[in-house]
């Protein structure tokens, strides 16, 4: 892991570096075999956004086709209009098999996730006008959201329970679930089982750019044929009926695919690349980068813990796990206890990739300059774990989701806590905040005046209107109040 002592004159540009490192998807970097990749299934050397931006304009104007095409090309699936969407049988076999000890977890999550997300909702607020009149501030439910579902390497059914419930507190009438056809996605059991027993009955075996931009667009046409696609021919017309043997309840009709009112969860960088290519079309929650870690410590921290806290943000690959401490003697402490426990993980090879990549151990010189360096990487996960925590919280503003004390791990938060563990990245806790159930609603203000009410601000309306020379409004409002 980087050592960064701030007293030091580098000090500075290798925390920019870290911070650069961690920012939100910009798609100018890609492996060297993801450049293999594109080159096989684009025939030319793209970057991610070029990329992205070819897959949503080919889903956008070929439908099921596009989809179908990517994902055998990416995926390595085979997939028709009939097997895109896991059946409901399939989510119900998945059900009965499960285990009984995971489904009694899942009940006890969902019952404290639902609590808080219940508990924070917004509500209606009336302001009476002394003339009779009132103004309400009213709050509704989106009717259709998309969730996604990580499942490359490894398999999330929290993810389910992180995204699912906010929305369901909230109110929204259909979810639809997105996750690649892999081992890890949408032919895990467990997420299968988890989706049922949530009551979501829409799962499509679909990840990446193309699975984002069906939900964005909708599909609303099977294919016809494999033959000839590339070429760039629309082979499905709106009006096609559907072949799907579970038609969901599209909000623009029947259709393979129900364009959703706003997508929301965690992916790779061509999923987050893929999110802020659709926004605007919907909604979304946030462009992700790696999942990160900052824990503020001391002379009481215990390191064992610290080094475990560490390692399991790294354990996501990517993922940072930066700890910043004005004890020096923690330093060392710390990091011998990681390379000690990172030999008992089960992905110790990828854990280290992003401890070397993304990890640091920062020495401060006191409480605030340490209070201002959380401010400044605004972190997505921040973890207190110095003495008086609260007093340190107090001192900051920047963060996505904080960990009071030694027995708040972050698991806790990923897991069981009721927050959902869908949070901002890469400094973007500076203006962005974790996914709840009040992402879900839309909000709108209701005006409902008497005769009294518009005498009482006629004059003001008036007086604004003609210095904007907008004469239509002051006359909507003049010929009222003769």
């Amino acid at each position: 892991m980087l050592r960064i002592d701030t007293s030091q004159p580098d000090a500075r540009r290798q925390i920019d570096s870290l911070r650069q490192k961690l920012a939100p998807a910009s798609g100018d970097v890609v492996s060297e075999a993801g450049r293999k990749k594109t080159m096989e299934v684009f025939g030319e050397p793209l970057t991610p956004v070029e990329v992205v931006d070819r897959i949503c304009r080919d889903v956008r104007e070929r439908g099921l086709d596009a989809v179908l095409e990517y994902t055998a090309k990416l995926d390595g699936a085979e997939l028709t209009a009939e097997t895109i969407r896991v059946p409901q049988e399939e989510l119900e076999a998945a059900h009965q098999a499960a285990d009984a000890e995971f489904l009694a977890c899942i009940r006890r999550i969902r019952e404290n996730v639902l609590k808080f997300q219940t508990e924070i909702l917004h509500s209606d607020t009336t302001v009476e006008l002394a003339a009779g009149g009132w103004l309400r501030q009213r709050y509704l439910p989106i009717e259709r959201a998309g969730l996604c579902i990580p499942g490359g390497a490894a398999a999330y059914p929290s993810t389910v329970l992180m995204t699912a419930l906010p929305a369901q507190a909230a109110g929204v009438k259909q979810l639809a679930v997105v996750a690649p056809p892999t081992p890890f996605g949408s032919y895990n059991q467990d997420l299968l089982a988890t989706c049922h027993e949530l009551g979501i009955r829409e799962v499509y075996r679909m990840g990446g750019a193309q699975a984002v931009a069906a939900l964005a667009y909708g599909i609303s046409s099977p294919p016809r044929s494999r033959e000839g696609l590339g070429e760039g021919q629309n082979k499905g017309t709106a009006s096609s009926p559907s072949t799907d043997p579970h038609p969901g309840p599209p909000p623009e009709g029947e259709g393979v695919i129900g364009k959703v009112d706003k997508i929301v969860g965690p992916g790779n960088l061509f999923v987050a690349l893929a999110k802020k290519h659709v926004f605007g079309d919907v909604d979304i929650d946030s462009i992700a980068g790696p999942s990160e870690v900052i824990v503020i410590a001391d002379e009481t921290t215990n390191a064992e813990w610290t080094a475990a806290d560490l390692l399991a943000q790294a354990e996501h690959s990517p993922g940072s796990s930066v700890m910043i401490t004005w004890h020096a003697p923690l330093i060392d402490e710390v990091d011998r206890e990681v390379e000690s426990q990172l030999a008992e993980l089960s992905r110790s090879d990828l854990t280290r990739q992003s401890l070397d990549e993304f990890g640091a151990l920062i020495l401060v010189r006191d409480r605030t300059e340490a209070a201002e360096l959380a401010d400044t990487l605004a972190t997505e996960h921040l973890h207190i774990t110095c003495s008086e925590p609260e007093e340190m919280l107090d001192r900051i503003r920047a963060a996505g989701a904080v960990f009071l004390g030694p027995h708040a791990p972050v698991a806790v938060g990923d897991y069981a806590a009721g927050p959902s563990h869908v949070l901002p990245t890469g400094a973007t806790a500076r203006f962005a905040s974790g996914l709840s159930s009040n992402d879900f609603l839309r909000t709108n203000s209701v005006i409902s005046y008497t005769e009294a009410n518009l005498q009482s601000v006629a004059d003001d309306v008036l007086l604004m209107a003609n210095k904007e020379g907008l004469t239509a409004h002051a006359a909507s409002v003049s010929r009222r109040v003769k």
